[in-house]
Formats: structure tokens, sequence, C-alpha cells
């Protein structure tokens, strides 16, 4: 350090006032960052410690650029670091994104307390440790989550992949950045298989090689998991009853079916479609009143129910729904993903709505499907 900035500092110590600690900060910060800086330790530890103590009174532009100066220097202060990471978002980032002085307990306090802005700046950061992942995946914030999963540099361990293989099933934003990671393996993607897109299922069968067997047991351990889980089930009511005595004894037939939507009778409707098709009373509801039509009209075609009464059962349930819609436009849709699959295939969709009642999802989400999307979108909640 040369006699006049000993001098310029000694004085500036001395002063309290704004301007002057202003002014001690950036010449200590234009000493840090000179190409002819021979400071030696106990200078260096001297100029730290002055930063530490005046930094809380310094302005935010002033801190702002003390931040940028101080996140590729190893040996400054990790008080001094800390507070900036705290600090307002744009002095925080320059410390959290890039500082190595900060410890993973740090950061995950930053993550846990500070805002969102500050949870980016971690996620970006070159490396990020499991633990430092896992708090980040625990805030549950779509644009952190998504920053740390295409984030290369970050390690995610093994539980928190899973977890967030989990949350996939609600954030569209995860699932091709997860499928892309390397710690995905094909159990997870397994899991996966169960609600993402088709395309992406298409992803997933490339990458991990499944084949229909496998998806066929698959759907299967997904069965026996809920049923597992299941409680004891509720007694059906009259409807429901009234349906199963009708199809028991042969008597639902298109007519019945058509005149109970006419008519309002909504419960005993769904359950003559539902209960010859083995199929849950409230996914068929669902089907009943969602946009598009698509799974109603799947359904309509395994139940091996002709154009014209599908036709009818659509262009009802499509004036019925709460909210208004293009009835017209809405029925043609559905009718030609009824005109696009064969039976046999349709009975197929059903079979695996059976296994898991999710499935129902990716046929809501395909506005204009063909047979083969069908059955191979059919498999993906959307």
């Amino acid at each position: 350090m040369t006699t006049i900035a000993r001098a310029q500092l000694l004085d500036l110590a001395r002063s309290r006032s704004p301007e002057g600690r202003r002014a001690i900060a950036e010449t200590i910060s234009g000493l840090f960052g000179g190409d002819d800086d021979c400071l030696s330790e106990r200078e260096r530890a001297l100029m730290f410690d002055i930063l530490h103590r005046i930094v809380a009174d310094l302005e935010e532009s002033v801190c702002a650029t003390l931040s940028a100066k101080l996140a590729d220097m190893s040996d400054a202060p990790r008080e001094l670091i800390r507070f900036l990471a705290n600090g307002r978002p744009e002095i925080a980032y320059p410390v959290l994104s890039r500082s190595r002085v900060l410890q993973d307990q740090d950061l995950i306090e930053v993550v846990r307390l500070r805002a969102m802005e500050h949870q980016l700046a971690v996620a970006m950061r070159e490396e990020v440790s499991e633990a430092v992942s896992a708090a980040l995946a625990e805030t549950r914030n779509e644009s952190v989550v998504e920053a740390l999963l295409r984030n290369t540099g970050a390690r995610i361990s093994k539980h928190t992949m899973a977890f967030l293989v989990e949350e996939s099933a609600r954030y569209d934003s995860f699932r091709k950045p997860l499928l892309d990671r390397r710690e995905l393996d094909p159990a997870l993607a397994k899991r996966m298989f169960l609600w993402v897109s088709a395309a992406l299922r298409g992803h997933i069968i490339d990458r991990f090689g499944l084949d229909d067997e496998t998806v066929d047991a698959l759907l299967e351990q997904a069965a026996s998991e809920q049923f597992a889980e299941a409680v004891e089930p509720a007694a059906p009511s009259g409807a429901e009853a009234l349906a199963e005595e009708l199809a028991a004894t042969g008597g639902v037939d298109a007519t019945l079916l058509v005149r109970a939507i006419a008519q309002g009778e909504i419960s005993l409707f769904v359950g003559m479609l539902a209960h010859p098709l083995r199929l849950k009373p409230g996914l068929v509801r669902r089907f009943l009143f969602e946009s598009g039509g698509q799974g109603l009209a799947v359904t309509c075609r395994a139940a091996g129910l002709d154009r014209p009464t599908v036709f009818r059962i659509l262009t009802l349930s499509r004036a019925a729904k709460p909210r208004p819609t293009d009835v017209r436009a809405e029925t043609q849709r559905a009718l030609a993903v009824y005109d696009g699959i064969a039976r046999e295939e349709a009975l197929k969709v059903v079979a695996r709505w059976r296994l898991d009642p999710d499935y129902a999802a990716a046929i809501a989400a395909i506005e204009s499907a063909t047979t083969g999307d069908l059955v191979a979108g059919g498999g993906a909640a959307g």
C-alpha cells in the first residue's frame, strides 16, 4: 500500500459522514481491483475490517459495487460476504451467484429466508451442493426449481430427485429438465411416465427403452398401490344401484343413456356408462363436463355406442357445461376423436384408465387427436 493511500485511509476513517464512508469504500475498492495490487496480507485484512465496520452505513450503489468487487475474492471475510448476500437483490446477486466464501449453511439460510431473486442467484451458481439443491427444491418456486434443474453444475441427491419427480405431476416446466438430468434413473423415469405429456412420454421410451410389457407392468403396480391405499368403498347411491341393476339385466341401452342426460339425471347416466366398463363414476363424470369431450368420446366408443347416439350425448353434455362453450365446434372435435379410434383401441385406453384414472388427463390435453395419439398419449397425464 502506498504512503498516499495509507494517509487517505487514515483521514477517511476518522470521518463519520456518509460522504466520508462512501469515499473510503471507493478508495479501498479501487486498491483491490488494480493491476498493480501488491497489498500485504495484513493490509488486505485491515481494509476488509474497515469495510466490515462501515458497510451497513453505505449507500446501496456503493454496496453493489463492493459486492461485484468482492464476489471473486477467495480471502474476503465471510461475515462481510454474508452481510452483502442478505442485502437487496442487486447487492446480493454477485456474491450469491459467484462467491466461494459462502458456505452451504450460509446459502441455505438465504434460500429459506430471502426473496425469490436471492434463491434464483443461488440456483445459478457454478456449483451447487446436494444440500443447497434440496433447500432450493423445498421452496417449490417454479422458476427457482427450473433454474436449478437446468444448472449442469448442480448436484441433486436421489431423495431430492424423487421429490421433484413427484412435483412434476403439477409443474409441467420441471419435466423436460428432469428428463435431461444425469441423476434421473429408470425407476424415476417410470414414475414420470404416469403423467408426462405425449411428446415427453416418447422421449422416455426412446431414452430408457421401455416397451409395452414394461408399461403394462408399471400400470398394474400403480393400480396395486392405489388399491392398497384405498379406504373402504362407500355404499352406492340410488342412481348407481339402479344403473348396476339395469346393466345386470341387460336393460342399459343407448335410448336410456340419452334420455337420462337429457332429463338431467346425471348420476344415472354416469352409472350406466361407467358400470359396464368398470370405470369409476367420478372419472366418467369428469369426462362428461371437461373441456374438449375427448375422454367422453373414447368412453362412448369403448361402450359400443353408435355415432348418432354419441353425437346426442356430446351435444347435450357440451350444452350443460357450467361455462359457455361453442357446442358445435367442441362436439365436432370430440366426434373426430370418436371417428379416429377403433373400439378395440378404445377398450385398451379404458383398461389403462381402470388401472390409473390420471391417464384421463392426457386425453383432455389433446385438442385434435388421432388414433395413434390416443393410444400413445392416453398413458400420460398432462
